[in-house]
């Protein structure tokens, strides 16, 4: 029989779960790779999960494949209440006040030592001062490249987004995998090329 100290954790590891459902319903800037909608950021997290599986071979550093897969799960949960800003924003205070706020009360609904893992985790993906964590932040930026490519520049056109605003805010994926960042640089040239970007 589970004491109380059980039953609470249990309790708030599926409250936990209940909660993080809301992030299905937070739709992103960018369109899945068919352009048919926007992607949402449950299903972006699950689309970084594989290609942190499938792509690990090709991070500069050797990585703690789990950790990564964590990492790519957990860092966009914030957006449960701070929503989705667009990479380019001006508004990146504001963001990181509202993703802060946002990190300790859904965190907050953990027992304390998945509190403090998620936590954690979170804050390390944001800096990216770890392997782990510049190859999370890699993928995480390749994907929408990928999916701007397949969709014409659906989302760069629609925002009105410069070659050079991407290249800057993309050029970091070279600190966590130079190979990813070779592609995704002949992706955004071809991107020049045909018209996709402003």
């Amino acid at each position: 029989m589970r004491t109380n100290k059980k039953n609470r954790s249990f309790d708030q590891r599926i409250d936990f779960i209940k909660e993080v459902d809301k992030l299905k319903s937070v739709f992103r800037h960018t369109y899945l790779f068919d352009g048919t909608r926007n992607e949402n950021d449950a299903e972006h997290s699950w689309h970084l999960a594989i290609m942190a599986i499938v792509l690990e071979d090709y991070s500069n550093e050797r990585v703690d494949i789990i950790k990564v897969i964590k990492m790519v799960l957990i860092h966009d949960l914030v957006e449960i209440d701070a929503g989705d800003f667009i990479l380019y924003t001006d508004r990146k205070e504001e963001k990181l006040e509202k993703e802060k706020k946002a990190a300790d009360r859904i965190f907050g609904l953990l027992p304390k030592e998945l509190r403090t893992e998620f936590t954690y985790l979170w804050k390390e993906f944001e800096e990216k001062k770890t392997p782990e964590a510049r190859f999370a932040a890699a993928i995480d930026r390749l994907e929408p490249i990928m999916q701007n490519h397949a969709t014409g520049g659906k989302a760069w056109k629609k925002h009105g987004i410069k070659l050079e605003q991407v290249i800057e805010a993309n050029r970091h994926i070279a600190e966590g995998s130079e190979s990813l960042w070779e592609y995704a640089k002949k992706l955004i040239e071809n991107a020049e090329e045909e018209g996709f970007i402003c």
